[in-house]
């Protein structure tokens, strides 16, 4: 198998902590039986996920995602062949939105769409470096793989 990580940034539509909820139950039930991990941050301006797995099996869910009502303007920002999973242990893990991710202005201003690759992959490199025993996992390719945060 080859496997494919896919990152996009939407815009969420009625954001609340119902939603939230039914969007990570679903996703960790479909995600588990397809093989597919990842992790989704979420606050009121901006969904931002992570998705590993089969090529096929994850460019289903992103056109299923895609498609959802409950936000817009869905935007792939990395999408590449990978070594292995940054997050191999979670259907759907979700992560609030952290303090040094970008701002609601920088957001509105088109920081997200116009972020390097280095930059997006990133953000979920220090998410597993946050994590406690999941540092071996960081690939030795990505960027902050060698940083302390």
């Amino acid at each position: 198998m080859t496997l494919m990580r896919l990152i996009y940034a939407s815009h969420p539509f009625g954001f609340d902590d119902l939603a939230l909820s039914h969007i990570l139950k679903t996703a960790q039930k479909h995600n588990a039986a397809a093989n597919i991990t990842g992790t989704l941050i979420c606050r009121e301006d901006l969904y931002l996920q992570l998705l590993e797995g089969a090529r096929a099996d994850v460019e289903a869910l992103y056109e299923k995602i895609k498609r959802d009502d409950r936000h817009a303007d869905a935007t792939i920002l990395v999408q590449e062949t990978a070594a292995q999973r940054l997050f191999p242990m979670w259907a759907m893990r979700h992560d609030p939105a952290k303090s040094w991710m970008w701002t609601r202005e920088q957001v509105s201003q088109g920081a997200v769409e116009a972020a390097t690759r280095d930059e997006v992959l990133a953000i979920f490199v220090r998410l597993v470096a946050e994590q406690p025993g999941h540092l071996s996992g960081i690939p030795q390719s990505c960027p902050m793989s060698h940083s302390k945060s």
